[in-house]
């Protein structure tokens, strides 16, 4: 096992090298990464020992020790009496015996995603990696495998970017439910136990109130962390909600300040992605859990959300999201400034289900045949037109947009600008505003030439256009599509 000690003193060694040190002016030198801009779609991965139960979803580990939830019925009802049988006898089940991190990486590579970050520890506690600093992982129990460790060598192999996502410092509070009745979750616990601390207390009031975690776990949260950056190198490093505590600020900025002179060392651009107030606003990147900014931003920003709407591990009874409403996602997103981290559950035995499958192929054949208006484009002087009002912030995702051929998302790259059409017209008539000639009304600025028109993925299409005071007007014939459509225009 690793020497704490020792490594709290290596990580301020660093620290005190530079060029980052563990403030915020010092920490505002960051910038994102040049791969991340240009990548604009990642796949997340959430898998773990609670994709046993796989039911209702990943909090399961929390919700099954809440008396008289549905999880806790159904825990009883299925596995018995909790001081029998708890969340930790979950891991001798989770074997993993079909994993395959090569045919992970052909999947996500065939999805069109650029970069791809495997959950490295959930709430529940248990490391998917080979971890120094506690027996708990995937490494020793359960798979007895590095999960993550082998989905990096993998996605290297085929040019993927990898990243890692820490949920650790939720586990202060998650698994508090246990002590309420006779479980297997009860005092004493040591930071040698998967349990430890379940101080449920916690997520029950304010985040600025007591009881806040103590220096011994924040330190562990912190190490654990190190331990990622220094065994893995992800050159993104994801973090869940709970981080924005206030105890917790010293420890973000010690942490983002080693990562990031770490990556100094390495000649890798990294980034740390975070939501709300947790890190200072331009320290890190910014995030959007199901959820995207209904306007276009002056910086760049991630959303993350899943293919299931209910859950973002495997459950057998998922809802999931068409693989359009994923695209569309994506389009959007880009031309806002943003870039979209899209979330698959595998099955305890390792297998990606088929509805998982079925929506990453699909977005990757749209992306065969689009990907040019998407991968390393930049933003326009607007980034769409049209009547559909987008819904605003984080935890929206569960409302359908209803596009028309109207609405339109522009990316440039260039001297091309593309048009993305979010719904096919069934008349194949197309008014783009944006391009109007003339500067008589304001947004309507554009006056430069356009020299040709073209569409991605239709050469039995026919395509003619004009354009006047009013716009670019394109008239298709024989082309028709369930997905989005997109224009490809040089200008002058």
């Amino acid at each position: 096992m690793l020497d704490r000690k020792a490594y709290l003193q290596k990580i301020d060694e660093v620290i005190a090298q530079g060029p980052f040190s563990d403030n915020w002016e010092s920490l505002k030198a960051f910038q994102p990464p040049q791969w991340l801009k240009d990548a604009k779609f990642g796949i997340f991965i959430h898998w773990g020992a609670y994709s046993v139960p796989a039911f209702e979803n990943e909090w399961y580990p929390r919700n099954m020790y809440e008396q008289g939830s549905k999880a806790y019925k159904h825990h009883l009802e299925t596995y018995g009496p909790h001081k029998d049988f708890g969340y930790k006898d979950f891991i001798p089940m989770f074997k993993a015996e079909r994993f395959d991190a090569e045919e992970w990486a052909d999947l996500f590579e065939k999805s069109g995603a650029k970069y791809v970050v495997p959950v490295a520890e959930h709430h529940d506690g248990f490391q998917m990696y080979h971890s120094e600093l506690s027996h708990w992982n995937a490494y020793e129990m359960g798979p007895k495998r590095d999960v993550v460790g082998e989905l990096f060598e993998a996605c290297r192999k085929r040019g993927m970017t990898p990243g890692a996502s820490s949920h650790r410092i939720e586990h202060w509070w998650f698994m508090g439910h246990g002590k309420d009745f006779d479980s297997d979750i009860q005092e004493p616990l040591t930071s040698a136990d998967l349990y430890w601390p379940a101080m449920f207390e916690a997520f029950n009031q304010d985040l600025d109130s007591e009881p806040t975690p103590t220096q011994e776990f924040l330190e562990d949260w912190l190490l654990r962390c190190c331990e990622i950056i220094d065994r893995y190198q992800p050159q993104m490093l994801y973090f869940d909600w709970w981080i924005q505590h206030i105890s917790a600020k010293p420890y973000l900025k010690k942490l983002a300040a080693y990562y990031y002179n770490r990556a100094r060392e390495w000649g890798k651009e990294v980034t740390v992605a975070y939501k709300h107030d947790a890190y200072l606003f331009g320290t890190a990147l910014l995030d959007l859990e199901r959820g995207k900014f209904a306007d276009i931003q002056p910086f760049f920003w991630q959303t993350d959300t899943a293919v299931a709407k209910n859950s973002w591990g495997y459950t057998e009874n998922n809802a999931y999201k068409s693989a359009r409403i994923c695209i569309c996602d994506l389009i959007d997103i880009v031309s806002k400034n943003g870039t979209l981290l899209l979330n698959v559950g595998p099955k305890s035995d390792g297998t990606i289900p088929q509805e998982d499958k079925n929506i990453l192929l699909e977005i990757g054949r749209w992306l065969q045949v689009n990907g040019e208006a998407i991968y390393g484009t930049e933003v326009w002087r607007v980034p769409a037109e049209g009547p559909t009002q987008e819904p605003d912030g984080q935890f929206t995702d569960g409302q359908e947009v209803a596009y028309t051929p109207q609405d339109m998302r522009f990316t440039m790259k260039g001297s091309h600008l593309y048009v993305t059409v979010m719904r096919c017209p069934e008349e194949g008539k197309i008014l783009v505003e944006s391009l109007a000639d003339q500067i008589l009304t304001p947004p309507m600025l554009f006056r430069g030439v356009v020299k040709e028109v073209s569409l991605l993925g239709f050469p039995e299409g026919k395509l003619t256009w004009e354009r006047d005071e009013e716009g670019l007007f394109l008239q298709l014939e024989g082309v028709q599509s369930d997905y989005p459509i997109v224009f490809k225009i040089l200008l002058d």
